[in-house]
């Protein structure tokens, strides 16, 4: 037997709006890895991903800032470890 929902259909605000939080928690998490390891992909992620949640105004507005300062940290760390002449953690080649 099929059981009919008793939840009314969600606003169409509401998915765009949980998917901006998705995207801030993205992007915290993105950022925070990114300090660790493969900063010069995951910091832009974390760069991007943060500035969509905040245009599409998430409810997590401090966790897309700090995702968002997170990555650009990513990128400072890559720029300081490559002008250091230390060369990157990784290496493409031989």
């Amino acid at each position: 037997m099929k059981q009919l929902s008793t939840q009314p259909p969600a606003a169409p605000g509401t998915e765009r709006a949980e998917n901006a939080d998705q995207m801030a928690v993205a992007s915290f998490v993105l950022g925070l890895l990114g300090l660790l390891i493969f900063n010069l992909v995951l910091g832009p992620l974390a760069v991007t991903l943060g500035t969509l949640a905040l245009v599409r105004q998430t409810r997590r507005r401090g966790r897309a800032l700090l995702g968002l300062v997170l990555g650009l940290a990513d990128l400072a760390v890559l720029a300081a470890t490559v002008l250091a002449g230390h060369g990157t953690i990784w290496q493409l080649g031989s």
